[in-house]
């Protein structure tokens, strides 16, 4: 790949990664998608930045499970789906403009689609039984 678009890519990554750190304190600023778009820009520009990234504990409970096992466990779905609802609970209730409640009400409708349609509940033996076989590897 040539240099440019590397770094333009690892600088989209840095700013979606911080941005997205960001995002655990502001209210309405997506914080899952801005760190799903800087793995997917580490990946394609940083294999170092890649590699941190993918290490973390946060990025190995969720995400790493999805990928090794196709699907999400029960109770990781509601653990996700009660942080994402308190938390855009809380967005809602300080900031009162009907705007952000819409858009709230929008990605809240998007998330329950994701969880409960279109992301597989797998159990958790499955999710052991994919990483065992990905470290026998």
């Amino acid at each position: 790949m040539n240099r440019l678009p590397r770094l333009l890519m690892l600088a989209g990554a840095w700013i979606a990664c911080i941005m997205g750190c960001i995002g655990v304190f502001v209210p309405v600023l997506p914080t899952t998608p801005l760190l799903l778009l800087a793995t997917f820009l580490f990946a394609r520009s940083s294999p170092r930045c890649h590699a941190w990234i993918v290490s973390t504990k946060v990025y190995r409970t969720y995400v790493a499970a999805f990928k090794e096992a196709g699907g999400i466990p029960a109770a990781t779905k509601v653990r996700i789906l009660t942080v994402s609802f308190v938390l855009m609970g809380a967005s809602a209730f300080f900031v009162r403009k009907p705007f952000v409640w819409i858009v709230l009400g929008c990605v809240a409708l998007f998330l329950l689609y994701l969880m409960l349609v279109r992301i597989p509940t797998i159990s958790l033996e499955n999710v052991r039984a994919a990483r065992k076989a990905d470290e026998a590897e």
